[in-house]
């Protein structure tokens, strides 16, 4: 059930559940949340549940109805993480997690002297951090389902925060200090240096670094690693001293940003007095009083993320010497988090690649072996994927009656997408030549079946079905290459059905394919083949062609085989130095009696 965490007020820490349809919030005392200030109007603002999301609606306030530092004029979407203010008092706005989504029960009454944990880890089961307390999820964590909170400073604090490269010390009296031996802080560095020079597993290391930071600073009371995702600052781990600190822990984006952009590491030493954090509603709503922020760099010197530790106790401040500190150790981190991620990156790679090697030898699968033989006939076959998997697709069929069908495809596109389907097309094309007789009917057939199941993806297919011991070949195509037919005893090439083609399969339902018939002489041959080929461009974007492919026919002296590895290599040599543009394929058919 989604909820209301009250930041500001009296009510600070409170939760309210938004548990009815129409959640009214006001001064009035019948208001489903009562906000007990006198500025706020008697019914001030209300939360809907609207389409399995929640608005939220000024009710023509005297004061208005703040959303994000935005005053809203019209219902309004809610998103998880969003901040709610009326007149002075401030709320976040949080989310029911999603059915699947991960879940995270943090038992905060078994907390001992503090919990880390890494929340881009996936976790199951039972969890123990530093503390001696207990924390549970499944899945992969947000900052948010540990009740962080990134929230957008208001534009003046950008204004006057800019830090400009320089370290701010506001303020001479400093109280009492709390530190460490150097002997203490050596040792932690060295430690921290340590585990990030032997390990490439985050998850493990950065919570350690964490936890050693509190050694070295004895001052702090919060500690957090944030990092870029997609473009976002995500919280990904959190260390707190004192279990008794508040649920939820906001993190200003803007100071986090100002720190990464000017690649800067910040000290103030009373944060709440800082004209640099003025306006900073994070800082003085969470009454932070001293903190340091150090940029995350990677080996390249771009900004990975940000490290911040905070006090909220006037008498524990960071002082000038603890910046250099954290600034050395954050350089670590930095090209520590790098490494680990391009690691990791590597190793998604690997684990594509290996998957995509195995599709492709499922694919493989789905092809022609061997070529078949067949008496008074030979046969050629070529295939090439532009990928490791492609969407060409041929097959041999020896029917009952003495009859062999040739089936060259191509489906629009390659990759995965493209095989998974020509994997599918293999199977529905032998199922539909052996519940039809007629060639033309089973090609229809197989159009009305892929059009069923809605694919949005169209296939261009030649159908060829032979008669053995005649020659007589039948021909349907479906948006396909005209097939290339060179006549032995005329020496003449010809491209038949063309007047006979129909529609590639998968566009129109109703598509009644026809064939066209052609009789095999002795010495004949008929050139199959996919755009793959005859499209294939050169360094200069010119195209292969089919003039190239009927000049080539017949220049073989009756070796089909010789035949086939001139047309290919003619193909490379016209394509050299181009990385090959679409899946290849070629079969060729010559009668030898």
């Amino acid at each position: 059930m989604a909820y209301l965490s009250s930041l500001t007020g009296a009510s600070h820490g409170k939760r309210t559940e938004l548990d009815k349809n129409r959640m009214v919030m006001g001064r009035h005392p019948e208001c489903d949340l009562l906000i007990e200030a006198g500025a706020v109007s008697r019914q001030h603002a209300r939360i809907d549940q609207v389409d399995g999301g929640y608005e939220l609606i000024d009710l023509k306030s005297r004061n208005g109805t703040f959303l994000n530092g935005q005053l809203i004029d019209k219902p309004t979407r809610l998103s998880d993480g969003d901040l709610i203010r009326i007149c002075d008092i401030e709320f976040s706005f949080h989310e029911p997690a999603s059915k699947g989504s991960s879940e995270l029960i943090i038992d905060s009454a078994n907390f001992g002297t503090g919990f880390s944990t890494g929340l881009g880890a996936s976790l199951s089961g039972s969890v123990s951090g530093s503390a001696s307390g207990s924390f549970r999820a499944s899945g992969s964590l947000s900052g948010s389902q540990l009740g962080i909170l990134l929230v957008e400073d208001e534009q003046e604090a950008r204004d006057q925060r800019a830090v400009q490269g320089k370290l701010d010390v506001r303020g001479s009296t400093y109280g009492v200090q709390l530190t460490t031996s150097a002997e203490v802080r050596l040792q932690a560095v060295l430690d921290i240096t340590q585990n990030l020079g032997h390990s490439i597993c985050l998850e493990e290391v950065l919570p350690k670094v964490l936890d050693t930071l509190f050694r070295v600073f004895l001052q702090a009371d919060r500690a957090f690693i944030v990092l870029i995702e997609d473009g976002e600052l995500v919280p990904k781990w959190i260390n707190t001293r004192n279990s008794e600190q508040q649920e939820n822990f906001r993190i200003s984006r803007t100071v986090m940003r100002e720190v990464m952009d000017s690649k800067e590491a910040i000290i103030s030493l009373d944060a709440s007095s800082d004209e640099r954090f003025e306006m900073a509603q994070s800082i003085s709503g969470f009454r932070i009083r001293s903190m340091i922020v150090a940029p995350l760099l990677d080996s390249k010197g771009q900004a990975i993320g940000a490290i911040q530790m905070d006090s909220l106790d006037t008498s524990r401040q960071f002082q000038k010497g603890d910046l250099e500190i954290l600034a050395s150790i954050a350089v670590q981190a930095g090209i520590a988090i790098d490494n680990a991620q391009l690691h990791e990156a590597l190793l998604e790679r690997t684990k594509v690649e290996q998957d995509l090697e195995l599709a492709r030898q499922v694919q493989r699968a789905f092809l022609p072996s061997q070529v078949p033989e067949v008496t008074g006939y030979q046969l050629y076959d070529f295939y090439r994927p532009a990928d490791q998997v492609g969407g060409d697709y041929f097959d041999y069929i020896l029917l009952s009656n003495d009859q062999l069908v040739i089936v060259v495809a191509d489906v629009v596109g390659h990759g995965v997408a493209a095989a998974m389907l020509m994997a599918k097309l293999s199977a529905e094309t032998r199922y539909c030549l052996a519940s039809r007789h007629e060639l033309a009917d089973a090609v229809s057939l197989l159009n009305q079946r892929l059009m069923d199941m809605n694919l949005k993806r169209f296939v261009t297919l030649l159908c060829l079905k032979l008669d053995l011991s005649t020659g007589l070949a039948e021909i349907v195509n479906a948006g396909h290459m005209l097939p290339i037919w060179y006549q032995h005893q005329s020496q003449t090439v010809q491209e038949p059905g063309d007047d006979e083609a129909g529609s590639p399969l998968g566009i129109v339902k109703s598509e009644d394919y026809v064939s066209a018939k052609l009789q095999l002489a002795l010495g004949d041959e008929l050139l199959l083949y996919t755009d793959g080929i005859s499209e294939a461009p050169n360094a200069q974007g010119a195209q292969y062609g089919t003039p190239r492919l009927r000049q080539l026919a017949g220049s073989s002296a009756g070796d089909i085989t010789r035949l086939g590895q001139l047309v290919i290599d003619d193909l490379d040599v016209f394509t050299k130095d181009t990385r090959q543009a679409d899946d290849m394929c070629l079969v060729i058919l010559r009668r030898t009696r």
